[in-house]
């Protein structure tokens, strides 16, 4: 299990001014999953989406930021599942929605669901 990061608020910037500094400006296809995205093209999706947040001058600005807001999506050199490991999760992980919608329609509805 890896160890949470402690976030530190005064570090969470409270304006989105940042962004027009981001190396990634003009670039969220990348860095957002289309719908029903497979696999192997997300791992290729986010790993040009890592490269460009190496050379981002915002970079801990915007990991703090998506923490701390919970983002979707790749930000800040991470991703949703990368932060959920980390100990900031989303409120359905990508994976995760669909499943847990699912079992809750099952348990309260059970004779609506058809199983």
């Amino acid at each position: 299990m890896a160890a949470v990061e402690p976030l530190h608020y005064d570090e969470v910037p409270t304006t989105f001014d940042w962004m027009a500094e981001a190396a990634c400006s003009g670039k969220s296809v990348l860095f957002f999953p289309p719908r029903a995205e497979r696999p192997q093209a997300r791992v290729r999706r986010e790993a040009q989406a890592r490269l460009i947040c190496q050379s981002c001058p915002v970079l801990d600005t915007c990991r703090a930021s998506a923490r701390a807001n919970r983002e979707y999506g790749f930000w800040g050199g991470e991703s949703e599942e990368e932060r959920h490991l980390a100990g900031f999760t989303v409120a359905a992980p990508i994976g995760v929605r669909a499943r847990g919608m699912r079992t809750v329609v099952e348990v309260a509805f059970p004779r609506a669901s058809g199983h």
